[in-house]
């Protein structure tokens, strides 16, 4: 999957959150970034109460696609969710992908939606038997659906868990040898459960199946009342990159894809030089050259 980016044996791919509609953005990063993120929801715009794709937004992505390979990071799927996942995801990834050519596609291992009911937040998945059994018949018919490689990304918790079946590291593992499908790890979000909640980062790091990442994300949000929020609008901390580069360094394997995130209302906070010393850090760190 994104071994297809590798250009050496001690590299991968570095890419970048881009949702459109900047063009001064969008020329700073592309000569740093091997691909792009696109969140499927931020390009979508409600038309008569039903998503569909923004069209002027799409023409961007079709100019680009072939100087940067695409992928797709979905939020509103729920793919956790008891009563089934949102009905109109599949709809939006089916006219995407009408439309450009994606190098792989991933969501949350999360739900969104409790009877059909938006929570306007996204919780973590009980680790227990039972939803595990639910989101791997979930992945097995999202790969049926689409011949792509599909990544799933732990998140944040937001409240405290309650004993389950398995550690989070287990639950994973058995998630992605049963499915096959692949990793995202976030470093900033076990942060937030670190500081939020006392989660254990080094026994978690000790017990997951490090070969079944495919993707890392760096990203870095703020702290208030006293908790670590996962609000993609800072330059990531160097204890998040440190802890990126403690997992890389462990994999017996190269071409890791590296994905700097953040909110597009982030932008003018950050600014557009910013970002892209952000790149050229993390293309230093762990890219290969272009």
């Amino acid at each position: 999957m994104s071994d297809m980016f590798v250009k050496n044996d001690s590299g991968g791919a570095i890419g970048v959150t881009y949702e459109g509609g900047d063009a001064d953005l969008l020329e700073r990063i592309l000569p740093l970034a091997d691909y792009i993120e696109v969140t499927l929801e931020s390009v979508a715009e409600y038309v008569d109460g039903a998503p569909r794709l923004n069209p002027e937004v799409m023409a961007e992505f079709r100019a680009i696609e072939n100087d940067v390979a695409i992928v797709v990071h979905g939020v509103g799927l729920s793919i956790g969710s008891h009563d089934g996942w949102s009905p109109e995801y599949f709809p939006l990834l089916d006219a995407f992908l009408d439309q450009i050519k994606v190098a792989w596609h991933s969501e949350h291992l999360a739900y969104t939606q409790v009877d059909r009911q938006h929570l306007g937040i996204m919780l973590a998945m009980p680790k227990t038997e039972e939803a595990l059994d639910l989101v791997c018949e979930r992945v097995a018919e999202v790969q049926r659906r689409y011949q792509l490689p599909f990544l799933l990304e732990h998140v944040v918790r937001v409240v405290p868990e309650p004993d389950g079946d398995f550690t989070d590291a287990a639950f994973l593992n058995a998630l992605t040898e049963r499915t096959g499908c692949g990793l995202i790890f976030d470093p900033y979000n076990l942060e937030c459960d670190a500081h939020n909640h006392r989660f254990d980062i080094p026994a978690f790091v000790d017990e997951l199946n490090l070969e079944s990442i495919r993707e890392m994300h760096m990203a870095c949000g703020v702290e208030h009342n006293g908790f670590l929020l996962d609000v993609h609008s800072q330059i990531p901390r160097s204890s998040t990159i440190a802890l990126a580069k403690h997992v890389a360094n462990k994999l017996r394997r190269p071409g890791l894809a590296v994905t700097y995130e953040f909110m597009p209302e982030a932008i003018p906070q950050l600014g557009c030089d910013a970002i892209a010393r952000e790149l050229q850090e993390l293309r230093a760190m762990f890219g290969a050259r272009r």
